[in-house]
């Protein structure tokens, strides 16, 4: 494997701190940049950053991700997930770097019932999904050596997240609602560092859905987050219409990794395989985090 200068932006984000470190271990030269270091709504900066690191790949997973909030500020969310993916592929093709996307389930409308392949019709339901299908439009139109890697309800050992708080509002609370009629792919992070790092190995440029393998209902997916950690929680099942929010999400989002199957990848495990082994890291410390939720049996 040859050894390569990776510039990753989000860097600070939960994806963005695996992602540093996987590529770090596998040998590669990293560049991990925040908001603090890199504002991609500005054109000339990002031209000039990038010129100056001179990257062999860009791995744009910096992000609006209010998905609530987009709908009350959807300038600021298109100004980000739109015209700011359009400032990196723009640079990123200037300096003849490869470049992946993280994009997201949200850009269908969840009203299926089959896995949704790479070729499935686009239709986002709320703001925070049409601002990630326009950024994938300037993908496609600004670079053609790209990887647009879809991904969804993802979790891992930096920021907040389902897995987290789940933990969190079991311990404290011993009771909890999770909805039921939305269906997904959880995804550790950890694991999709790695598919996106056997991706830039490559020249197999496209659209790829990279999730943990099977899906479950959000209910489903707490249910086994409190038994694999020991905790003995009340859990609830209510519908969407019983926890409104401002954003519609969609409730079929189950992914069909088609692109990854063809292209020869390796198929992801089992997204309750990838959680056991979250929560044993948080519960034996290996992965530090200072607001690492405890594990342990209450009641």
């Amino acid at each position: 494997m040859a050894k390569q200068r990776i510039v990753v932006t989000g860097a600070n984000g939960q994806l963005g701190v695996d992602l540093v470190k996987h590529l770090e271990e596998l040998g590669h030269e990293v560049h991990g940049l925040g908001r603090a270091e890199l504002d991609v709504t500005s054109e000339r900066q990002v031209q000039h950053t990038l010129r100056e690191l001179k990257p062999d790949v860009v791995i744009h997973s910096g992000a609006y991700t209010k998905v609530d909030q987009a709908e009350a500020e959807p300038d600021q969310a298109y100004m980000v997930n739109g015209y700011g993916t359009a400032n990196i592929a723009s640079a990123a093709h200037s300096i003849g770097a490869k470049l992946v996307y993280v994009s997201t389930d949200y850009v269908f409308n969840g009203q299926g019932f089959r896995p949704y392949d790479e070729f499935s019709p686009i239709d986002p339901v709320n703001v925070y999904g049409k601002s990630k299908w326009m950024g994938e439009r300037f993908i496609e139109t600004l670079h053609a050596r790209h990887y647009i890697v879809r991904t969804s309800w993802v979790y891992g050992a930096h920021g907040a997240n389902f897995v987290k708080t789940m933990l969190k509002l079991g311990a404290e609370r011993g009771s909890v609602s999770v909805v039921n009629d939305q269906v997904g792919c959880p995804t550790f992070t950890k694991d999709l560092a790695a598919c996106i790092g056997q991706l830039i190995e490559t020249e197999r440029y496209g659209t790829y859905h990279v999730s943990n393998s099977g899906s479950c209902s959000w209910h489903e997916f707490a249910e086994a987050i409190f038994r694999h950690a020991g905790l003995q929680v009340e859990l609830t099942a209510v519908t969407s219409d019983q926890f409104v929010r401002p954003a519609k999400r969609p409730s079929y989002s189950v992914f069909d990794h088609m692109s990854l199957r063809l292209g020869g990848f390796p198929a992801m495990r089992h997204w309750e395989e990838a959680l056991k082994q979250f929560l044993t890291e948080l519960n034996d410390g290996s992965e530090t985090n200072e607001d690492r939720p405890a594990i342990g049996r209450i009641g």
